[in-house]
């Protein structure tokens, strides 16, 4: 007789997430009662086209923004209850996201961009992992060079090497080519997967591409602010 298999360590656990803006009869509910757990290391994608809900359940995920209600654990850490300020010291080396619009800091070289979260992180070793990082994406030849300096695809990978340099637990991808053109967007996500499993991270991507999507090992639909389904793709 086969012993039972021990549940999977969770990256996610959430029951009954719900987020509503506004107050009194001109609230809008934007989440409505979603329940997602996500296993340590999957990759997952929230499918869904745009006001479906999707990237407003990655801020509640990611701790950017607060649920209005449910229970919602991420990498260990109980963000249901947490202010602002308690839930960007959890945020902190447990989770990094990349955004479509790149968000690099106009003033800093790559180098300095993926620096800063390693040096508020505490990390002694700062310039050396930036470099380390921006090196694995490709850049080794472009650390002093400004954002400006740099192609939308060139700025994604400093994007990816801020997100992963910390080497956090879990990574949040918010339509990650939607500023590039087709091929270089497909290099991008080749990349970041790669660096996921070199990493290990559970990687979470929000996209309305179901191509994309069906790149990972889960996909969960959105529709209306709610789970329409959650399936593996064949």
């Amino acid at each position: 007789m086969t012993s039972p298999q021990p549940a999977p360590l969770l990256a996610i656990a959430s029951s009954n997430l719900t987020l509503s803006l506004g107050q009194g009869s001109s609230a809008v509910e934007i989440l409505r009662g979603i329940n997602l757990d996500v296993p340590q290391g999957q990759t997952l994608a929230l499918l869904g086209p745009s006001g479906s809900g999707k990237s407003s359940l990655m801020a509640v995920l990611s701790g950017l923004e607060r649920a209005s209600g449910g229970t919602l654990r991420v990498a260990g850490a109980d963000f249901a209850t947490l202010d602002e300020d308690a839930l960007a010291t959890a945020r902190r080396g447990r989770i990094g996201i990349v955004l479509q619009a790149f968000h690099l800091l106009p003033t800093m070289t790559a180098l300095e961009n993926v620096m800063t979260p390693l040096e508020l992180a505490g990390q002694a070793d700062a310039r050396e992992r930036a470099a380390a990082e921006l090196g694995a994406v490709g850049l080794a030849h472009r650390l002093d060079h400004y954002p400006a300096q740099l192609s939308g695809g060139e700025q994604q990978r400093v994007a990816i090497a801020r997100a992963l340099a910390p080497r956090p637990g879990l990574v949040f991808a918010d339509e990650p080519t939607g500023n590039l053109d087709h091929a270089t967007g497909e290099a991008i996500m080749d990349l970041l997967f790669a660096r996921r499993a070199e990493t290990g991270a559970t990687l979470v991507v929000i996209t309305h591409d179901a191509a994309l999507a069906a790149r990972c090992e889960r996909v969960v639909t959105l529709a209306d602010g709610c789970v329409a389904s959650d399936s593996v793709p064949a």
